[in-house]
């Protein structure tokens, strides 16, 4: 089995990466263009994958933070998310860990309560997003948010380090209409 941990490589200079794990390809495609569309003084790397874990043959650059989405209207995407954590090592979930949760816009039709996903990043001590990834002006804010803490994570941003994201991120737990 193996794991993903965050020393694995040598961060690339001016370089972040980000991976996007989740079951919805055509929905993390569509937020990984709207990521690479972000002005960015780092070169973005985007990285998507269905599951964890990843093909161990595979040459990939260092992974500066993982973003685990799951879709409300699929208990496969979370059994999928959740199958997918044990293959990540402890120390990712010092700030380089995030949780999105899309579909809360439409509640009615959800088969995952928004409880459920806000216990399980309580678990791993990571922030917890909502956003209906499906409206393009609300992937567009996403991808602005994402990339931005994708460079704290990076080491990008001076005096800000990826243990900060939970303090900078505390009211996520609890989002605003704004925020789905």
């Amino acid at each position: 089995m193996s794991v993903l941990r965050p020393l694995d490589k040598l961060p690339g200079l001016n370089t972040a990466t980000i991976l996007l794990v989740g079951t919805e390809d055509a929905l993390l495609q569509q937020l990984a263009e709207a990521m690479l569309k972000e002005d960015c003084t780092s070169e973005l790397k985007v990285h998507l994958a269905k599951s964890l874990p990843l093909p161990s043959n595979v040459n990939r650059p260092r992974i500066d933070l993982i973003v685990f989405v799951v879709n409300l209207h699929s208990k496969h995407s979370l059994r999928n998310v959740e199958e997918s954590l044990h293959h990540v090592d402890a120390a990712f979930f010092l700030g380089k860990v995030s949780f999105l949760a899309t579909g809360a816009g439409r509640e009615s039709h959800c088969s995952i309560h928004r409880n459920t996903v806000t216990k399980l990043a309580h678990t791993y001590r990571s922030p917890l997003l909502f956003c209906d990834l499906e409206i393009e002006d609300f992937r567009a804010t996403m991808a602005q948010r994402l990339v931005r803490m994708l460079q704290i994570c990076a080491g990008h941003v001076p005096s800000v380090s990826a243990l900060n994201l939970l303090s900078l991120l505390q009211n996520s737990e609890n989002p605003s209409l704004e925020d789905l």
